[in-house]
């Protein structure tokens, strides 16, 4: 009796093993391409780059992350790119707002189902932000000479990256809000933006905070008000009101910092890739970088993650409906 159930509990161990084995058995075997759908400098950019580095100095994948820019088609070059490399969990994506706005806008045949939900990294915050050797100290002041140029052919310049995304749609209910207008400049990235503002090619961005940090602190720009509910509790950033102090106008919008694998990817795969970005996460560089960039820490996966995003997806057609930005 004593040895038969000794031979039980070999094969149960010998069971147990091999379901830890089966578990973590995938892992990449050739570098991994980490497709950003946006433009250089930007906030998509930034954060790609960013867990690419931290993935490297702390040996945290066997194989390396190779950061690769399609920005064409506002992001629809990588969205595409990605849904055809299908099972193959060698290919990543980050994912801003574009996930959604790209498509509904374009029409371009593609879906965040399309693709291998693997985890939320943060929420991006939104401010206006002018030049800072402008006259404009308040957004008050700004949306005053904002509403004196409105009726004319020189409207003041609201830049902003690609057409029908997060920054046109923010400029559009600015608009709608406190009945003025801008001309809209699209560019091809965040940091593309910011540059433009500093070299005064354009009066105004909605930026994140990320894409102008560096010549925030070098006193090149100045925020006017941050697209929240809150305040931003860092303390370089605390100062700036919320676009409902400023104004007396409550626009709230924030942007998604989201990654995907390739569709139809093992669930060994996709679990690999889940556990990579929470050690990414949890790091402390990632920390630094979500805290100085003023995001918000949020990470999410599994069902909760697939449901937010569902969610989110519709928060955006009705958002772009309203705003006539839907493809006809």
């Amino acid at each position: 009796m004593k040895l038969a159930f000794h031979v039980f509990l070999v094969f149960l161990a010998q069971g147990v093993f091999s379901s830890l084995h089966a578990a973590g058995a995938w892992e990449p075997t050739k570098p991994i391409e980490f497709v950003i759908p946006a433009g250089t400098g930007g906030g998509a950019d930034q954060m790609a780059r960013l867990i690419s580095g931290i993935a490297e100095r702390r040996k945290l994948s066997p194989q390396p992350l190779l950061a690769v820019n399609k920005s064409g088609g506002a992001g629809a070059e990588g969205f595409l790119y990605i849904k055809e490399k299908k099972a193959d969990p060698h290919v990543i994506i980050i994912t801003l707002s574009n996930l959604f706005t790209t498509p509904l806008h374009t029409g371009v045949p593609f879906s965040w189902k399309d693709l291998t939900p693997l985890a939320r990294m943060a929420l991006d915050q939104f401010m206006l932000w002018v030049n800072a050797e402008t006259p404009y100290k308040t957004a008050k002041d700004y949306i005053a000479a904002v509403k004196e140029q409105s009726g004319g052919a020189n409207r003041m310049k609201m830049g902003g990256t690609g057409s029908a995304q997060e920054d046109q749609i923010i400029t559009i209910q600015l608009e709608q809000a406190l009945g003025v207008k801008f001309t809209y400049v699209p560019f091809k990235g965040g940091g593309e933006v910011c540059v433009n503002l500093v070299g005064k090619h354009v009066d105004s961005t909605v930026n994140n905070p990320a894409e102008c940090a560096n010549h925030f602190k070098a006193a090149r720009v100045r925020p006017l008000g941050v697209f929240d509910a809150n305040r931003l509790p860092d303390p370089d950033w605390k100062g700036i009101p919320t676009i409902k102090e400023a104004l007396g106008v409550d626009i709230q919008y924030l942007m998604l910092r989201g990654i995907f694998g390739a569709p139809g990817i093992s669930k060994e795969a996709a679990q690999w890739h889940i556990d990579f970005l929470k050690k990414i996460y949890d790091s402390e560089e990632f920390k630094k970088y979500v805290s100085d960039g003023a995001l918000k820490p949020s990470f999410l996966t599994g069902p909760d993650y697939v449901k937010w995003v569902d969610e989110t997806e519709k928060m955006h057609r009705d958002l772009m409906q309203k705003e006539g930005l839907l493809k006809k």
